[in-house]
């Protein structure tokens, strides 16, 4: 199974997130958004270099058919994140998971393969990290995609720590049922940073 997260890098959530998958002995995806590496460009460098897959979730974390010209938001998000991570992104997560034509086919055009989830801690809500455990381990199997997010940004809650808190349970859940955690995608292309 892959974990993957979205919104970060954060100062607030995103090191508590890689420290916690340190622990556990995992590497993860992480669907940066642009404005967050912008802003915390050293964050994300360290996202890639402690081993980690970078994707794609915009320049802002906005709703897609709010997007006047996703081409330019696209490209805006993925020089941003090559200057910062090194990392030129292959995958994309809209924003809420949602595509409009116009952003399916600009994410088409600049070759971004759309990466959705099969599995889900709802951690954007305010919630404790067992409840986000149980909820991840509920829906999960071979192969299962997981959505977490490493920024409360974007979110109603207050914090990223339940998620990050979270990890060793559904790490031990997924051991139990015999599933091997591993980044979405093993293989990054790196650019000069």
């Amino acid at each position: 199974m892959a974990l993957t997260f979205d919104d970060g890098p954060d100062p607030e959530g995103t090191p508590a997130v890689l420290d916690a998958l340190d622990a556990i002995g995992a590497r993860a995806t992480f669907f940066m958004v642009g404005e967050q590496a912008e802003a915390h460009a050293a964050l994300a460098r360290e996202v890639a270099e402690r081993g980690h897959g970078v994707g794609l979730h915009g320049w802002r974390h906005v709703r897609p058919h709010e997007l006047d010209d996703p081409q330019a938001d696209l490209r805006r998000a993925l020089s941003v994140l090559e200057q910062t991570t090194g990392v030129a992104p292959r995958t994309f997560r809209p924003p809420y998971g949602r595509f409009t034509t116009a952003l399916y086919e600009a994410a088409a055009e600049l070759d971004l393969e759309p990466v959705l989830w099969s599995a889900w801690g709802l951690d954007w809500e305010p919630l404790p990290a067992k409840r986000i455990a149980d909820l991840v381990l509920t829906d999960l199997q071979p192969g299962s995609i997981v959505v977490l997010h490493d920024s409360a940004r974007y979110a109603p809650r207050a914090s990223a720590e339940p998620t990050a808190d979270a990890l060793g349970e559904i790490a031990a859940g997924a051991a139990r049922l015999g599933i091997e955690l591993q980044p979405l995608q093993p293989e990054v292309r790196r650019t000069s940073v």
